[in-house]
């Protein structure tokens, strides 16, 4: 074990053996950067796996049948005359109400069925990417080159890279930042010598955030800024504070 501080990431992930992790507890003890680190990643790892779904029963011929006897039909009985053709008229009118209802209450029902259908495909994708995307953390803590770097950020919070220099990624986490206007976001830029390009905008509204990013070869360092939410193709507030990608 040449460098305790390097299980971080395995540590969190339960990817150490008992010898391992025995010398890990009693480092913890004794080291507030790598407990800073594990309580960071285990919310990471927790925000990342946020969400589930149900599938609801498909009750729809069944409410549909309920509702049509729920509606009160007349039956005609023998009509002659005037007033049969008039209780004739209010037959045939009670009767296309009836029907009117009914289908009424089956394009209600479908409408809905479709609107929760929809629903369920769109938070079981949501969950599907969140799974996908936590396993990609995972293995990038646990590259055997995995890489530490921190900042504090003017104004409050800290910008945490864990990077894997050899997969060429890195998980970006903000931890602790004041909260911006749901217009205003942080938004992250890969610095190349004295030129930022665009690596990323966070949650909308919120001081607290975790991305990966890819592609990082050739860039001196990760940098925070507050943009709009939709995006800037350059800084225009100051740096809040940049993590060096040695």
């Amino acid at each position: 074990m040449s460098d305790i501080h390097t299980l971080v990431g395995a540590y969190v992930l339960d990817a150490v053996d008992d010898l391992e992790r025995a010398a890990f507890d009693r480092h913890l003890a004794d080291c507030d950067s790598c407990a800073a680190e594990v309580g960071e990643l285990r919310e990471t790892a927790a925000r990342l796996t946020d969400g589930a779904w149900s599938v609801p029963p498909p009750r729809l011929r069944t409410e549909v049948l309920a509702q049509v006897s729920r509606t009160r039909q007349d039956r005609p009985g023998r009509l002659s005359g005037r007033d049969g053709r008039s209780a004739l008229s209010r037959w045939r009118a009670v009767t296309a109400g009836a029907v009117a209802a009914a289908v009424l209450a089956v394009a209600a029902g479908v409408t809905g069925y479709l609107v929760q259908q929809q629903r369920v495909h769109d938070e079981r994708a949501a969950t599907v990417a969140a799974r996908a995307e936590l396993e990609r953390v995972r293995d990038i803590l646990d590259a055997p080159d995995l890489v530490v770097g921190r900042e504090g950020l003017a104004g409050g919070g800290r910008l945490s890279v864990f990077r894997s220099p050899a997969g060429d990624t890195a998980v970006v986490l903000l931890a602790g930042a004041p909260r911006v206007p749901d217009d205003r976001a942080y938004h992250l830029w890969l610095v190349e010598g004295s030129t930022p390009r665009p690596a990323g905008v966070l949650a909308a509204g919120t001081g607290d955030d975790t991305v990966v990013l890819t592609g990082m070869s050739g860039s001196d360092a990760v940098a925070v800024t507050v943009e709009p939410a939709t995006g800037s193709a350059r800084p225009t507030t100051d740096v809040l504070g940049s993590v060096p990608l040695d």
